[in-house]
């Protein structure tokens, strides 16, 4: 029995309806699992998608065009309700992270322009599964640990003098997971923005000199403690962007 061809138009025509349901999928999976950890997201996305409609018909009949402003309000309030859910969902998916080991690691791997960003802990701990992770870029180097504040120091303060002996005349910034209530610990879902605001202190060409240097020094590397796996405690990038 002779096979029956699909003509090309309707090939054509069928690529943006399965784009379309894709990304419908998407957006169902991101806001499940932001409501998951978040229940009153609902709410939110009501209050910013309803808002610009009830305003833009507010404003339609006070100057007798309510369709038109209407139908504004109803294109800006998806779009509002776009960035809502891309924010509530970052801030579930950090909530999500909290506790987990490698999930320092994870909140740096969310950067991605003007760093490098280690995929392993660069120094480890067994016994107490503490973890330091590393980030180069433009400000310097930055060592976060991954454990009690308190405890993580030490490990941490031990990767400061071993990196200071390799780049000597490079800033180098520490910082710890926690609720922020000393200095130099920065909540989850802030460490990613704390370090992408720190200042610029280094050319690109000394930024890649670093990184070379560096990359010699992960040869020593200790080994990961068992049963911790940094590179899949990640956030989902897509989800947190609300795509």
């Amino acid at each position: 029995m002779a096979r029956r061809e699909e003509p090309a138009g309707a090939t054509r025509a069928a690529k943006p309806r399965k784009q379309r349901w894709k990304r419908t999928r998407q957006l169902k999976q991101v806001y499940d699992m932001t409501a998951r950890v978040d229940p009153a997201v609902k709410w939110w996305l009501l209050l910013a998608f309803a808002g610009p409609v009830v305003l833009g018909l507010l404003l339609g009949l006070l100057v007798d065009h309510p369709i038109y402003f209407t139908v504004l309000g109803l294109l800006v309030g998806l779009l509002v309700g776009m960035l809502v859910l891309g924010r509530r969902a970052e801030r579930a998916a950090y909530v999500g992270l909290e506790g987990q080991k490698g999930a320092a690691g994870a909140a740096l791997s969310s950067i991605r322009r003007g760093w490098t960003v280690e995929r392993e802990p660069v120094a480890a701990e067994a016994r107490t599964q503490d973890m330091v992770f590393r980030a180069i870029g433009r400000p310097g180097i930055v060592l976060v640990g991954d454990g009690p504040p308190q405890r993580v120091r030490r490990l941490l303060e031990a990767e400061r003098r071993k990196v200071a002996r390799i780049t000597p005349n490079v800033p180098v910034h520490l910082f710890t997971v926690g609720d922020g209530g000393s200095e130099g610990e920065v909540p989850l879902r802030k460490l990613a923005s704390k370090v992408q605001r720190l200042k610029p202190t280094l050319t690109k060409q000394e930024v890649s000199a670093v990184h070379k240097r560096l990359r010699a020094l992960s040869g020593i590397r200790p080994p990961v403690p068992q049963g911790i796996d940094p590179v899949r405690a990640r956030p989902d990038r897509r989800a947190m962007r609300g795509r």
